[in-house]
């Protein structure tokens, strides 16, 4: 489904800022930091870098995932 939104022109040139940078288009930018953001909001205790890891991972294909392997303990 597409929408069409109105947002600041401010905005709209950071995310085609950001958008050239991360390879995706302007409104996958702004869907991308509309993602973190509500994760963040839910998840007040967790640092933002962890969010954007954690959404980054679950964006990596299955096949190319490196299998979780735990520290030894005492």
């Amino acid at each position: 489904m597409l929408t069409s939104i109105r947002i600041a022109a401010v905005l709209y040139e950071k995310a085609r800022q950001a958008a050239l940078i991360e390879q995706r288009t302007i409104a996958g930018q702004i869907e991308y930091w509309a993602n973190i953001g509500r994760v963040a909001l839910e998840n007040p205790d967790l640092p933002t870098h962890f969010i954007v890891e954690a959404l980054s991972s679950m964006d990596e294909p299955r096949e190319q995932a490196t299998d979780f392997v735990p520290r030894a303990t005492k």
